[in-house]
């Protein structure tokens, strides 16, 4: 068995997999196609992220068992080319957390201080003290948003100084807050209230700009930002132009829109009220250590036939059973999806229900699916039905399994309740013959809606010419709607209507929509 290691890391990670008889070759800075010519010869690949491990590294990986990340990311390895042919890719996730929570302090404190920019002066023989007069962090309130590992850590390392503790994650529960001193809240009153704001989320369609000209314009006047996170979470003109306005006393940043900063960032790295470093969250020796002696032994373990740990793209499905299930998994999935995108308030408890002939199958990797549905773009962590039941205790969210023998007006039916801190929402789906997944209802609402693609879900009050006036101004706006389906409570009570769209409704179009009267809620969905 031979490991080949593309990309810098500790020497533990080659000292442990060579204690187990395992041969290392270390050869960094491989051009793509020599990578490719050599790869055929080992079984196992570690990289970190400057390894770009494309679909034709893998067609040529012929005894290639596994690929370890020693890092959280897996964006440089294409991970439906390996799982096409059963390579197993592994992460090491929690191994800079602390290092990572520790920067955000770091930065925090020095943003408060002017430490950078008083040493800078006091190096060119100034003695600018007044110019230098900071804060303190005692009684100011921070604002966490996302309140995973790395938020959780930074909430008990800046409670310890005395400091309100808020925060919004809609993807943990009440309790789970509170154990770490933060009392969870939406994100208006994050932006309202906050005298620091500090980013914890991954990046995704959802959360890039979170921090942007409209949010900064809500923020009290002297808020200062901190982004340890990922470049693009925070809009990098707007920021600047909320700094110089005074609007922002100060920012501490890690991570860029263009990494490295291209000319265009300059300016704000520049300005004298913005403190920055090389993306060094992660940049510490324990870190470094943990993640190489992290994904070494994993890597050790899947070549000498022990547990598979951390996969990213592994079920714990028999592949003859995981044929049959596969469309409830992929059902299930967007069921999660589509409670997740379309809830509010933060999350407390999911219940998972089942009837009729989907008991014929095991049901515990179908709930997985639910849970990898509604976690899929709250962490940095990728999700998969080995690690999102994990995610959900650990966030301190209930989950319940029901089951029922007994058919309703399916011969199969998937249930989701979705319970937050601002109530409850309830969608079935089906199965229709072999693999055509439906959803059936929404609360008390029942229609036939297809779960695929850029939707449009909107709840409105029964009367005539709704629907016309959102087909309507989809039309004005060149949006096709391919399908729509709707269902009510009652004539003339609550309807809810989801359209399948051909492209992204842009925020404008939405903002024409949730005006229109009758209309009391829309959200676009993309499953």
């Amino acid at each position: 068995m031979k490991v080949l290691i593309t990309d810098p890391v500790d020497q533990g990670c080659i000292d442990m997999l060579q204690k187990q008889g395992i041969l290392v070759d270390m050869k960094t800075g491989l051009p793509a196609d020599e990578l490719k010519d050599i790869i055929s010869d080992y079984s196992a690949l570690i990289v970190r992220s400057g390894t770009k491990v494309t679909a034709e590294v893998i067609e040529a990986a012929a005894k290639l068992k596994v690929i370890g990340r020693a890092g959280t990311g897996v964006d440089n390895i294409d991970v439906d080319a390996a799982t096409r042919r059963g390579i197993i890719v592994m992460n090491t996730p929690g191994g800079n957390t602390i290092s990572a929570a520790e920067h955000t302090i770091s930065m925090l404190l020095a943003l408060s201080r002017n430490i950078p920019q008083a040493t800078q002066s006091l190096k060119e023989g100034r003695w600018d003290r007044k110019i230098y007069m900071g804060v303190e962090v005692y009684g100011k309130t921070l604002g966490i948003i996302g309140l995973g590992r790395v938020g959780r850590e930074v909430a008990l390392r800046a409670g310890s100084f005395g400091m309100k503790l808020i925060g919004y994650d809609p993807f943990i529960s009440d309790d789970a807050a509170s154990k770490v001193g933060v009392k969870l809240v939406d994100l208006d009153e994050i932006f309202s209230e906050s005298d620091y704001i500090t980013l914890h989320t991954p990046l995704t369609s959802e959360t890039k700009h979170l921090i942007s000209e409209a949010q900064l314009e809500r923020c009290k006047t002297g808020v200062r930002i901190i982004n340890c996170a990922r470049g693009g979470v925070v809009d990098e003109k707007a920021l600047l132009k909320a700094i110089k306005s005074g609007r922002v006393a100060g920012a501490a940043l890690d991570v860029y829109e263009d990494e490295p900063p291209s000319a265009g960032s300059m300016e704000l790295l520049k300005h004298e009220r913005v403190i920055c470093t090389p993306h060094l969250g992660a940049s510490t020796r324990e870190a470094q250590v943990n993640v190489a002696l992290q994904v070494a032994q994993q890597v050790a373990d899947v070549l000498t036939g022990g547990a598979v740990r951390n996969a990213v793209n592994l079920p714990s499905i028999d592949p003859k059973v995981y044929q049959r299930i596969e469309p409830y998994l992929n059902l299930a999935e967007k069921m999660g999806s589509l409670q997740s995108q379309l809830g509010e308030g933060h999350l407390r408890e999911v219940s998972i229900e089942y009837r009729g002939d989907v008991l014929n199958y095991p049901t515990s990797p179908i709930t997985s699916s639910v849970l990898k549905g509604i976690f899929a773009g709250s962490s940095e962590r990728t999700i998969n039905l080995v690690n999102a039941p994990f995610l959900a205790r650990e966030r301190g969210v209930k989950v319940n399994e029901i089951k029922s023998s007994e058919h309703e007006d399916f011969s199969n039916l998937i249930t989701v309740t979705y319970c937050t801190s601002k109530g409850k929402r309830i969608i079935s789906g089906t199965i229709f013959g072999k693999n055509d997944p439906r959803i059936v209802r929404m609360d008390e609402c029942h229609f036939d809606a297809y779960p695929e693609g850029d939707m449009l879900v909107c709840g409105n009050v029964d009367v005539p010419g709704v629907i016309g006036r959102i087909g309507t101004i989809l039309g004005d706006e060149n949006i096709n709607i391919a399908r729509m389906t709707w269902g009510r409570e009652k004539s003339g009570g609550r309807a809810v209507t989801l359209l399948n769209v051909d492209s992204p409704i842009p925020d404008q179009v939405l903002e024409k929509i949730v005006a229109q009267k009758h209309i009391l809620w829309a959200k676009r969905v993309r499953l």
